[in-house]
């Protein structure tokens, strides 16, 4: 009776520890864990679509990334060309971020809470820098994201399999990244 009584304690205590260790794995980065909520939902019957998912995260990830870096340039940069760049990110991506939170829990749509492990890498490796080598690291990386940003809008915006809000959105969003696009390439042409 003891030693029954001794492994069966020796189970639990396995089964627990590896419970635990899971959520841990589990819970590392935000994006990894929104990805998964939402293939789970979309399994089950009660999601969006993969394209409208996939989209809502990425947009969420770069939006959060862009109102931190747009804060760390109103501080670190020296050229006020850049400075007045990263205000105008913050203000307007926290407006997008917002309103894609809105259509997400609406739409039951995880997104991540804080930035991936790729992004936060990113902010990271910017916050060592200052001066006129932050100015032209973050106007690379500018020019580099909103390219990307531009893409990836046009094609939720165009895709029949993305979710009608999630498409108004993306749709209604273009314009401002058009308009960043535009700012940016201007104050890269400036620096080089």
């Amino acid at each position: 009776m003891k030693k029954i009584s001794l492994l069966l304690l020796f189970a639990i205590s396995t089964l627990s520890f590896q419970a635990c260790s899971d959520k841990k794995k589990e819970s590392n980065d935000s994006v990894e864990n929104a990805e998964n909520a939402n293939d789970a939902k979309e399994d089950a019957g009660t999601g969006q679509t993969e394209e409208s998912n996939e989209f809502a995260v990425k947009a969420a990830t770069g939006g959060m990334m862009e109102v931190e870096l747009g804060r760390m340039a109103q501080e670190k940069a020296q050229s006020q060309d850049v400075k007045e760049f990263g205000a105008m990110m913050v203000a307007d991506h926290s407006k997008a971020n917002d309103e894609l939170k809105t259509i997400a829990a609406t739409h039951n749509i995880t997104l991540p809470t804080t930035l991936g492990e790729d992004e936060q890498k990113h902010v990271n490796d910017m916050a060592k820098l200052t001066g006129a080598e932050f100015d032209k690291k973050y106007v690379s990386m500018m020019v580099d994201d909103h390219k990307e940003d531009i893409d990836l809008f046009k094609k939720a915006a165009d895709d029949e399999k993305t979710n009608p809000a999630v498409k108004e959105f993306a749709a209604k969003t273009l314009p401002t990244l058009q308009k960043h696009m535009d700012r940016i390439s201007a104050i890269d042409k400036k620096i080089d």
